[in-house]
């Protein structure tokens, strides 16, 4: 093994193709390399959702079918629910204790979910939002740390989050005892994944394409998405390049890739036939997944009973850590 992983989603509903494309499959790829923990937080999902606890603990199970569903191995891996590993909780609130308040205002992309969900307008009214969102690195550098985890696959829009947890590991070891590694990005090669209205995927704007959407409800969707702004008529050429249809195929159907640009940019094929073309190419690239997704939806004890084996490897792990953490700080 190459080092520790420690990565995770919140459980705010069913995952989308941007979570499949964007962690998922590099996750798949990982558990045979690493010593892996992929953490369901709802903790984390609390922050933004504290008046939806019930529906979190629901959205547990379906986050946890995905998870199983797209390939990630309970022998391979530890996949668990981060409340059931009450030492993050611990770890967090001593961490919190060494943690400068500005460090957490300047984060950029706490800044950015507070606008998007309308809490803030200008970066001057940060001090008005929650704690819970305000400090949500600190929980994420005790989620990371508390599994010395030596790396973490993120996108760059939370390389500010990773290095915020340095920051805390660095501080704890300079005050304390050199426990902590300093966690180093993985940054793949993420593909670009629009949802059915051309914007970024994205719950908050009903524009998902699921893992677990039925042939269906893909054909509905794919067929009602965007497609090349500049192409009005049939007869005109298209611009396969801006078309978030084409990205698609770039992705599910390879193989007809370069048929589809030509047929495109000389008219031969109009937007309808194209994503007609596209959503079947998806539907049978999510096939083994949705298969495996409902075998699995048969047996929801078979899921909680995996999600506590994970919890007892993660607490196994962070229990020794907390150990290590109390004797350095030597407040017990």
């Amino acid at each position: 093994m190459k080092g520790t992983i420690l990565s995770g989603m919140r459980p705010t509903g069913k995952l989308h193709l941007g979570n499949l494309e964007g962690a998922l499959r590099q996750w798949v790829t990982l558990q045979d390399e690493y010593k892996c923990f992929w953490m369901i937080a709802d903790w984390h999902a609390l922050t933004t959702s504290y008046g939806n606890a019930q529906e979190v603990k629901q959205n547990v199970l379906q986050v946890a079918l995905d998870f199983l569903s797209a390939g990630l191995d309970p022998e391979k891996s530890a996949i668990f629910r981060q409340s059931d590993v009450k030492e993050h909780a611990e770890l967090h609130l001593l961490l919190s204790m060494i943690t400068p308040t500005p460090l957490l205002i300047r984060n950029p992309t706490v800044k950015e979910q507070a606008r998007d969900m309308g809490l803030i307008g200008g970066d001057e009214e940060m001090v008005k939002i929650n704690y819970g969102l305000l400090g949500y690195p600190v929980l994420q550098a005790a989620d990371i740390l508390i599994y010395k985890a030596n790396f973490v696959p993120v996108g760059k829009d939370q390389l500010s989050h990773l290095e915020i947890t340095r920051e805390i590991a660095r501080k704890f070891n300079f005050l304390y005892k050199a426990i902590f590694p300093e966690p180093q990005p993985i940054i793949g090669e993420y593909p670009l994944i629009l949802g059915t209205d051309g914007r970024k995927m994205s719950k908050s704007y009903d524009n998902c394409i699921f893992i677990s959407d039925s042939p269906e409800v893909i054909r509905e969707k794919v067929g009602n998405m965007f497609t090349d702004p500049r192409r009005i008529y049939r007869s005109d050429p298209g611009h396969p390049d801006e078309c978030p249809v084409f990205l698609y195929h770039l992705i599910y159907n390879e193989s007809e890739i370069s048929e589809i640009k030509e047929a495109c940019q000389n008219a031969k094929i109009g937007c309808v036939e194209c994503k007609r073309l596209c959503a079947e190419a998806l539907v049978q690239r999510l096939a083994p997944i949705r298969e495996k997704r409902e075998k699995l939806e048969q047996s929801p004890s078979l899921i909680f009973d995996i999600l506590g084996e994970g919890a007892r490897k993660a607490k196994e792990v962070a229990s020794a850590t907390m150990e290590e953490v109390r004797e350095a700080i030597g407040a017990w």
